[in-house]
């Protein structure tokens, strides 16, 4: 059979033979774009880095006209310089991390950066040492000894990090040994190659922390984060607006819902006007779902893929935080009608113990389903600080001084009483 007969026999003609793949060109430029989303620094051995590299001139495109962020693509790998919109965002960061952590990563980097092509776990541990004794570093009250079993601990984790982002990969060794052990038998320790790509992208930043003279530099915490990701703007109107329009791009990608008011004044207006076109555009390339509010907009990946916190997901933290976020958003809406049925404002917060007390009575409807921990008498409280915490960095609650308010993007957890219908007549 020909090519031209077997087309027809399909159902497919010339003409659709084109529309069939302007279509899967469409969806692989969309799976990369997502792929990058989720994994900015990407090495080869991605699922998705060949659709990346085949569109990577198109992506540059777009990335840099709707968000300003710039997308380096090589034979080996691929850095999408992703930098968020607010850099105050507690709820952001690596999974168990603070501020020593991260201390003790960004000294691990530095040891990488002066390394051979490999290392072992042990030479890493004790050339940190020697730059975690910097007299800057003790002013501020930061010691790290590695003669502490949970010193070494966080070591690990620091590399274990390192391995998930492709910087560091195993050779040889155990870690969890080196942890026990301290490191002082010969089998006690780990062998990694250091991938050199990797980790020059792994800062992205504007400017390097280094560039500053000493009597130049930021002071404080916020300072520094500020000058690093510091971008220059065209001093016009266009240029004042597409910052604007990056920002705003960067946070609908980046965050679970985008709320007005929160917003800095100069962006309200353009974005009330702007956020229809806006999310237009993004959600044709990324395949997301503008969900628009006049309290303001989300994009919602449906498929649950485009997030490091699902929800709803499966497991019993995933199950209790479903439920805490149906009972504040029922008593949002309860909170919001007076007895006439006219609406109030709904700021009436909840206290974190009454969360605790919710669990604790939807224990005995639900607690057959949930792991035996979560069981036992006292769990509640735990099981609250738990869904608390992901109702927060997912934007749809705020805690202040063991007060709970909903936010509005809460309401759509909210469900109303069943109704049954008869429907034999």
């Amino acid at each position: 059979m020909s090519a031209h007969r077997e087309n027809e026999t399909l159902g497919i003609g010339g003409r659709g033979i084109g529309e069939h793949q302007q279509r899967l060109q469409r969806e692989e430029m969309q799976a990369a774009l997502r792929a990058l989303l989720m994994t900015p620094l990407m090495d080869a051995a991605h699922e998705d880095f060949a659709a990346v590299r085949r569109h990577a001139e198109r992506l540059r495109d777009w990335f840099a006209r709707e968000t300003g962020w710039l997308l380096h693509v090589e034979r080996d790998g691929a850095r999408l310089y992703k930098r968020p919109a607010d850099l105050g965002d507690a709820t952001r960061g690596l999974p168990d991390y603070d501020r020593r952590r991260y201390v003790l990563l960004c000294l691990a980097c530095a040891v990488l950066e002066r390394a051979d092509p490999q290392i072992t776990l042990r030479l890493l541990g004790e050339r940190l040492l020697h730059l975690a004794a910097e007299p800057e570093l003790a002013s501020l009250g930061f010691t790290f000894t590695l003669a502490a079993q949970h010193e070494r601990r966080e070591l690990v984790a620091v590399c274990r990090t390192l391995l998930d982002l492709r910087v560091l990969q195993r050779v040889a060794g155990d870690e969890e040994a080196f942890v026990q052990a301290g490191g002082v038998a010969e089998q006690a320790d780990a062998l990694y190659d250091v991938q050199r790509r990797a980790l020059a992208g792994l800062l992205a930043s504007v400017r390097g922390p280094s560039t500053w003279k000493a009597d130049e530099a930021p002071v404080s915490l916020d300072d520094r984060l500020a000058a690093l990701v510091e971008e220059h703007v065209a001093d016009s109107d266009e240029g004042r607006r597409t910052a604007l329009r990056h920002r705003i791009a960067r946070r609908l990608l980046d965050d679970p819902v985008v709320y007005v008011h929160e917003l800095p004044p100069e962006a309200r207006g353009y974005f009330l006007n702007q956020r229809g076109a806006m999310a237009t555009r993004l959600c044709e390339a990324s395949g997301l779902v503008a969900e628009q509010r006049a309290e303001g907009l989300a994009l919602v990946d449906e498929a649950g893929l485009l997030t490091d916190l699902a929800m709803p997901s499966e497991g019993t933290d995933s199950h209790v935080t479903l439920l805490a976020a149906e009972y504040l958003a029922d008593r949002q809406r309860r909170n919001r009608m007076d007895g006439d049925g006219v609406e109030r404002h709904f700021a009436q917060a909840a206290r974190e113990q009454d969360v605790a007390e919710f669990l604790r009575d939807a224990r005995e409807r639900y607690g057959r389903y949930w792991r035996k921990s979560a069981r036992e008498p006292g769990a509640e409280r735990e099981l609250a600080a738990i869904a608390l915490e992901r109702l927060e960095r997912l934007r749809l609650i705020e805690r202040s001084a063991g007060f709970v308010r909903p936010r509005p993007a809460l309401a759509r957890f909210a469900l109303g009483e069943a109704e049954i219908r008869d429907v034999r007549a």
